[in-house]
């Protein structure tokens, strides 16, 4: 089968692209998606439809919707197909988690689309060993998630290298904003906690407490895909970190986050042992998945390369998303926030 030409708009300077961004209605999308079409952008959203975005605007009244279920389309064979059809400039996959899926994509989308920007992880990285992390990072990773998504930004670098599509490789922290619950001081999702410091309450506290935590805000993250997509000759081939300017420890999260509600942080380490004890196994999972971790991830490549800009620190991050389910009745605290 012959190749068609790949559009040009993006490499002629037109400033119009045509985007497909897949999943675009999640936490990074619902900010992306508005911001490419500010920009400019022809955009397609390609969507289960299940919910509407985390974040009301105007821009998406611009927006092509697409339902698709990509599950049931990837083991069809026929999703690949189905977006090299929307003859994309770009496509921006956010929803791809196991390296079948990515290589059908890729080979779906090979002389058909420009570039394909993945969002990765920092899990992609094992336990820190050197502070800040790099790109060039070589911890292995272990779990589920952090093996896959290492194997498909290892995939994306091949077909890259070996001349076929072009592709860029971004590696959220743990993403926070309005909308959905944050990662806690503890590493997981257990709304006691936050009961707890807001109400001044001992909080049983596993490890040494000085495990870090990288958050970054939805629209920061949004911010580094589009000026990946508008800079694809700078970002083809690369993987990049995308994280807040800096990382936090457990015990100074408890203490930031206690001063929210006029508090001053509690705490008592315990063993893993008695830790998981006192919670859901759920929870103590997250915690431990998180803080055996103890990643910084370094944002230096992703500065000089891209001009990756920041806008919150790791703590506003997650209070803008504390802030949000508290007014909408959905974080029960002991008392209001004073910030």
């Amino acid at each position: 089968m012959g190749v068609r030409a790949l559009p040009f708009r993006l490499w002629l300077g037109s400033g119009i692209v045509r985007i497909v961004v897949i999943g675009g209605s999640g936490h990074v999308g619902s900010f992306l998606v508005p911001r490419l079409v500010r920009a400019g952008h022809e955009v397609i959203n390609l969507t289960r439809g299940v919910r509407a975005p985390y974040v009301d605007d105007e821009a998406w009244a611009q927006v092509e919707q697409i339902q698709a279920d990509r599950g049931a389309e990837d083991a069809a064979g026929t999703f690949g197909e189905r977006v090299a059809a929307l003859e994309a400039d770009a496509v921006v996959d956010m929803i791809c988690f196991t390296p079948d899926s990515a290589a059908a994509l890729v080979e779906a989308l090979r002389g058909h689309t420009g570039h394909l920007v993945h969002c990765g992880t920092i899990w992609r990285y094992g336990a820190s060993v050197k502070q800040p992390m790099r790109e060039d990072d070589a911890s292995p990773p272990f779990g589920e998630y952090g093996t896959q998504k290492a194997a498909i930004a290892a995939l994306l670098a091949a077909e890259t290298e070996s001349g076929g599509l072009r592709t860029t490789v971004l590696q959220p922290g743990h993403i926070s904003g309005p909308g959905w619950p944050p990662i806690g001081p503890l590493g997981n999702l257990d709304p006691d906690v936050w009961y707890a410091i807001s109400a001044g309450q001992e909080i049983a506290v596993p490890g040494l407490g000085a495990e870090l935590l990288h958050h970054v805000h939805a629209d920061d993250v949004a911010q580094a895909f589009q000026l990946a997509v508008e800079q694809r000759d700078a970002a083809a081939g690369q993987s990049f970190n995308v994280v807040a300017p800096s990382a936090l420890t457990v015990r100074g999260f408890l203490a930031i986050a206690a001063s929210w509600f006029g508090e001053t942080p509690r705490t008592r380490s315990v063993s893993w042992t008695e830790f998981r004890s006192s919670t859901s196994a759920e929870f103590a999972d997250s915690s431990w998945q998180h803080l055996a971790r103890s990643q910084y991830a370094s944002i230096e490549k992703a500065r000089m390369l891209l001009g990756y800009s920041p806008t919150f620190e790791p703590e506003a991050a997650v209070l803008e998303g504390i802030r949000w389910l508290i007014n909408n009745d959905q974080l029960a605290v002991a008392t209001r926030l004073i910030v």
